[in-house]
C-alpha cells in the first residue's frame, strides 16, 4: 500500500514538474516575444557604430566610402582626396564592421543634403546577401528589423538566439544614439574614418579554403537579405550624385581557379549585385586582384594590414575615375 501511495505521489510530482517547465517555457517565450516587439518599435536603421562615424559627413565630402569592414580597414580617405585633387576632408570613410546597404540608405535619408552631391562608394560582402549566414556577428540588423516577431523567433531560435540578443541590444543602442544626435553632433573620428590592422593573424587561423568559408555557408540568395539589401542599393541611386558598389578582393593565397565551389558562389553573388546595378543605374566594380597587393599585405583572408592600405586605396580610386 505504501509503495502504491509513494508511486502516486511521485507521479503527481513528476506531472507538476513537467507542467511547471511547460508554463515557464511559455512565459519565457511570451516575454521574449514582447521584448522583440519593443526592439522592433524603437529600432532605427542607422546603428550606433555607424552614427559614430557620420559626423565626418557634416563637412559635406563629395567622395564617401561606405559599406563593410574591408572598406573600413583599407580605404584611406585622406589619400583618396589627395589623389583626386580634393581638399583634405572632401573624402570620408564611414564604413563599419558588418556594414549593410540598408544602414547607408538610412543615413542618406536622415541627412539627404549631405549626400546628394556625393559619389558614394559602398563595399559589399557575401554574408550581406546569403540567407544561410545567421550568426550574431554579421547578420544585417536592419533586415532582422523587417522580419515579424514570429519570423524572427522561427528563424533564430534556438541555435541562433545570440542574433536576437544582439538585435535587441543594438536596437536600444541605435535609439539612444539617435536621441543624442550623435550622427550630427558627435566628435570627429580620427583618420577620416580609417581603422588600421597592424599585424597579421597566425597562419593556423587562416581558413583552408574559401568555398567552405562561413560567409558562403548554407548558400541561399533568395531570402530577405538579398531582397532588402539590393533594394536598398537601388533606392540610393536617386539620392546621391553617383553610386558605385564595390566587391573587394580576398587574400592572394586563395586561387579562384582551384576552388570551384568558391568561384561558383562568388560569381552568383556578384551577378546578383550586377543585375541590380543594370536595373537601377549604379556601377559595380568587381575587384578580384590588385596589382602589387601581395599575401604579406594581408592580416587575414579579407583585410589588409597597414602596408596594404595605400596600395588598395590607390587602385580603388584609380578605378573610380571617370
Amino acid at each position: 500500500m505504501a509503495l502504491v501511495l509513494r508511486s502516486g505521489v511521485q507521479g503527481r510530482a513528476a506531472r507538476w514538474v513537467a507542467a511547471t517547465l511547460v508554463i515557464t517555457g511559455v512565459v519565457w517565450i511570451a516575454a521574449f516575444a514582447g521584448l522583440l516587439s519593443v526592439a522592433k518599435k524603437i529600432h532605427v536603421d542607422v546603428p550606433h557604430i555607424l552614427a559614430l562615424k557620420l559626423p565626418l559627413v557634416q563637412s559635406r565630402p563629395d567622395l564617401i566610402f561606405a559599406g563593410e569592414s574591408r572598406t573600413e580597414y583599407q580605404v584611406d580617405a585622406e589619400l583618396a582626396a589627395r589623389m583626386t585633387g580634393r581638399h583634405i576632408g572632401a573624402a570620408a570613410n564611414i564604413a563599419y564592421d558588418a556594414g549593410e546597404p540598408l544602414a547607408v540608405l538610412a543615413a542618406i535619408r536622415q541627412q539627404p543634403e549631405l549626400f546628394s552631391g556625393a559619389h558614394v562608394v559602398v563595399s559589399v560582402a557575401p554574408f550581406i546577401f546569403n540567407e544561410g549566414v545567421r550568426s550574431a556577428a554579421v547578420y544585417p540588423l536592419d533586415v532582422a528589423a523587417r522580419l515579424s516577431v514570429f519570423e524572427q523567433m522561427t528563424s533564430f531560435l534556438p541555435l541562433r538566439i545570440g542574433t536576437l540578443f544582439r538585435f535587441i541590444r543594438e536596437a536600444f543602442n541605435a535609439r539612444l544614439a539617435f536621441g543624442q544626435h550623435i550622427a550630427k553632433r558627435g566628435p570627429q573620428p580620427p583618420a577620416y574614418g580609417l581603422l588600421t590592422i597592424h599585424a597579421p593573424q597566425r597562419d593556423d587561423r587562416w581558413p583552408k579554403d574559401l568555398g567552405t568559408h562561413s560567409h558562403y555557408s548554407n548558400w541561399n540568395l533568395s531570402g530577405p537579405k538579398a531582397r532588402f539589401e539590393t533594394a536598398a542599393l537601388c533606392d540610393m541611386v536617386p539620392l546621391v550624385r553617383k553610386l558605385t558598389v564595390v566587391v573587394p578582393p580576398w587574400a592572394p593565397r586563395y586561387e579562384r581557379s582551384s576552388d570551384a565551389l568558391w568561384r561558383e558562389k562568388d560569381d552568383q553573388y556578384v551577378a546578383l549585385v550586377a543585375d541590380a546595378g543594370r536595373r537601377c543605374g549604379f556601377d559595380v566594380l568587381n575587384i578580384q586582384t590588385v596589382p602589387g597587393l601581395g599575401q604579406s599585405n594581408y592580416a587575414d583572408e579579407m583585410h589588409v594590414i597597414a602596408s596594404g592600405i595605400p596600395i588598395y586605396t590607390r587602385y580603388l580610386v584609380a578605378q573610380l575615375q571617370p
